[in-house]
């Protein structure tokens, strides 16, 4: 009598369903071998790693002024974005209101800790009382939030919790700007004190977010592995199912929009006391959004990815998106990447580089025969790309326009021809997009970090789907 291998499925199971928890569990190749070895060492052991790693950069090495900021508005956007991914990532909630708790945190904060209020002399707790209590406040300003998810999914609950994020916008432009100083915002805020501690250096608040991230991964870290956890991602897969097998669905709705709240407006106040001034545009969608692109692409439900998403996201945007040649290279380095990733076989990335480049030579050649002033301009960055190559007049804007409106028409062609037809019109297309680049993106800086880092998004989704460390799901039917 024959003997089934103990490895191999049993009768009637279909072999793909019994692998697909390996699947889901490890990441392909040398990838899931660096994903097993990390797991041997341990959760813990690898935040004390991390977190070494983050005190030893400003301490032992040493940061200048500018690199000190862009670690803090780094690590601001960690924490918010873990914060998210406690009501987005595992419970699966669309909180588009997110970025207001974290306004009413920085708001608590300053009206606690300045001169803004009636009594002489105004409110000057310590933070050690201030803080805790403006997160309890946010907490419970969650729940209330929290309350149409109770009915709402989807769609219907992203607009609700929109509404909520522009009303607190308005809130504090439009009520009580004797209190809350309207477009103004509120100025000389106390700095981080208490039990005669004073906090002022940069590297000082570097510091003391340093150590509320890591105590923040911590506590969700024993969320996540404790009932609460598994009750949010059973609401997040199937809240009908997860009703069914008596997990409270509302009030694990509830506690997600309330521990999001909590950790967002614990980032508010040390925003507010490491700026000593607030303002409503700080508190608005374009922040948001910055938010929700760190939590995709480190990984919707990976606290690590959170927080790697986060850092990743503010330091590409203040570290290397500020400076118009270091957009150029991330730039042109996005193409290429993406014809990389796209394209196959190698040879035909080959052609499509080297006939791109043949290409604006021989289109600058020839505007430059007829128009010596048609390539006498020069971009943000006065790349030997913009001298030689591509085609940037003296009056660059309207020319950029026209570049970025056929290069839009050139994608949607791009979308409908096929095969070879498609790779030919590539060349042209990216040569369309280095003229739109040089000519006038290059020249819009603040417009411009927000369209490399979606650019940046889009090639990573589709790389990655998932993002960087989030998990792969696959639904079993």
């Amino acid at each position: 009598m024959a003997v089934e291998p103990r490895d191999s499925p049993s009768v009637g199971v279909d072999e793909w369903v019994a692998r697909s928890l390996e699947r889901r569990e490890y990441l392909p190749g040398w990838r899931g071998d660096v994903q097993r070895a990390l797991e041997q060492v341990g959760w813990w052991p690898r935040l004390v790693v991390a977190t070494a790693v983050g005190v030893f950069i400003p301490v032992v090495i040493g940061l200048n002024s500018f690199q000190t900021q862009v670690g803090i508005d780094a690590l601001l956007l960690a924490i918010l974005a873990l914060g998210l991914n406690v009501s987005v990532g595992w419970a699966g909630l669309l909180d588009l209101g997110y970025v207001a708790f974290y306004g009413f945190g920085a708001y608590g904060y300053a009206l606690l800790s300045s001169n803004q209020l009636n009594p002489p002399g105004g409110i000057h707790w310590p933070a050690y009382f201030s803080i805790p209590l403006v997160m309890i406040g946010a907490a419970i300003l969650g729940l209330l939030v929290g309350l149409p998810s109770r009915r709402l999914i989807g769609d219907y609950l992203a607009i609700v919790t929109l509404f909520f994020g522009e009303a607190f916008v308005e809130f504090t432009n439009n009520v009580a700007p004797s209190k809350l100083g309207g477009p103004n915002g509120i100025f000389a805020l106390d700095p981080l004190h208490g039990a005669h501690v004073q906090i002022t250096t940069p590297t000082g608040y570097f510091l003391v977010l340093l150590g509320l991230l890591v105590v923040s991964m911590a506590v969700l870290h024993m969320l996540d592995t404790s009932r609460m956890g598994r009750a949010w991602r059973a609401v997040r897969e199937d809240p009908l199912a997860a009703s069914a097998m008596t997990v409270p669905v509302n009030r694990v709705k509830l506690m997600a929009f309330a521990f999001g709240a909590m950790i967002a407006a614990m980032a508010g106040t040390i925003f507010a006391a490491q700026q000593t001034s607030v303002f409503p545009t700080d508190f608005d969608t374009p922040y948001l959004i910055l938010i929700y692109a760190g939590l995709i692409l480190g990984g919707a439900g990976s606290m690590s990815g959170a927080v790697l998403g986060g850092l990743l996201v503010s330091i590409v945007l203040d570290g290397f998106l500020r400076s118009p040649t270091q957009s150029s290279y991330i730039f042109y380095g996005v193409i290429l990447v993406t014809l990389c990733v796209k394209l196959r076989p190698w040879t035909r990335v080959a052609f499509v580089v080297g006939g791109t480049i043949v290409f604006g030579f021989v289109m600058h050649a020839i505007v430059a025969a007829f128009s010596s002033s048609a390539v006498a301009g020069t971009s943000g960055a006065h790349s030997w790309i913009d001298l030689h190559w591509a085609i940037v007049p003296a009056n660059p804007v309207t020319f950029g326009n026209i570049c970025f409106v056929a290069l839009l028409c050139l994608v949607v062609a791009l979308v409908q021809v096929p095969g070879r037809w498609r790779t030919m019109l590539l060349i042209p297309t990216l040569y369309v997009a280095a003229c739109a680049w040089e000519a006038r993106l290059s020249q819009v800086p603040a417009t411009t970090r927000l369209l490399l880092l979606g650019a940046i998004l889009i090639v990573v989704m589709a790389w990655r789907p998932s993002g960087l460390l989030g998990a792969r799901r696959v639904e079993i039917v």
